[in-house]
C-alpha cells in the first residue's frame, strides 16, 4: 500500500477476525515505531508486545475503553520513563504520538486495524506487563485484521473541511 493510501485507510478498528499476526509483520510494526522521531533523539519508549490470549484479556481490564485489547490478535504497550517535570512531560508525549502514528500507519500497510487505549490502572498494568519502576504504560495499541471490513482508503472522511482547518500564512 502506498503511503498515501495507508494514511486516507487507517481507521480505528475494536472488533477483530480470529486470526493470528505473522510475527514477521508484528516485527515490522514494532520496528516502525522504534524508528520514529523524537527530541534529541531521547526515544522515551519501550514496546511490549503480548499475544497471549489470558494476558491480553487482564491487560483489557487497566482502562474502561480498553474492551477490545482483549479480542485483538496482539497489543502492543508503550512504556516511557516517567517524567521528572512538564517540559519532559510535553517531550514524552510528543514523541509517543509519533511512535503511535507510525505504527499504526504500518500496520495499515500491511492491512492490519489498530486500535488505541488509555491505561488507567498502573498498578495492574506493572503486574501484567513487568515494567520497572520509574516507568509508566502510556497507551496501548491493539492490533488485529478487522473483523466487518478490510482498510482501504476512506473517500469520506468524518473530519472538518479542508477549508476549514487550513490556513495559509495568517489565520
Amino acid at each position: 500500500m502506498e503511503t498515501w493510501d495507508a494514511i486516507r485507510s487507517r481507521r480505528n478498528v475494536r472488533n477483530y477476525a480470529d486470526r493470528p499476526i505473522p510475527t514477521e509483520h508484528l516485527d515490522r510494526v514494532l520496528e516502525a515505531a522504534r524508528r520514529s522521531p523524537s527530541a534529541n533523539n531521547w526515544q522515551p519508549w519501550d514496546f511490549v508486545l503480548v499475544t497471549d490470549r489470558a494476558r491480553l484479556t487482564e491487560l483489557a481490564r487497566v482502562w474502561q475503553g480498553a474492551a477490545h485489547v482483549a479480542r485483538s490478535a496482539a497489543t502492543v504497550a508503550i512504556v516511557a520513563p516517567v517524567p521528572q517535570d512538564d517540559r519532559q512531560r510535553e517531550l514524552i508525549q510528543y514523541d509517543l504520538g509519533q511512535a503511535t502514528m507510525s505504527l499504526m500507519l504500518e500496520a495499515t500497510d500491511l492491512g492490519i486495524g489498530t486500535g488505541h487505549a488509555s491505561v488507567a490502572d498502573q498498578d495492574l498494568a506493572r503486574t501484567l506487563l513487568r515494567f520497572p519502576e520509574g516507568r509508566f504504560c502510556a497507551y496501548l495499541v491493539a492490533l488485529g485484521y478487522p473483523a466487518d471490513r478490510p482498510l482501504t482508503p476512506i473517500e469520506r472522511p468524518n473530519r472538518r473541511p479542508f477549508d476549514e482547518v487550513v490556513h495559509r500564512e495568517r489565520w
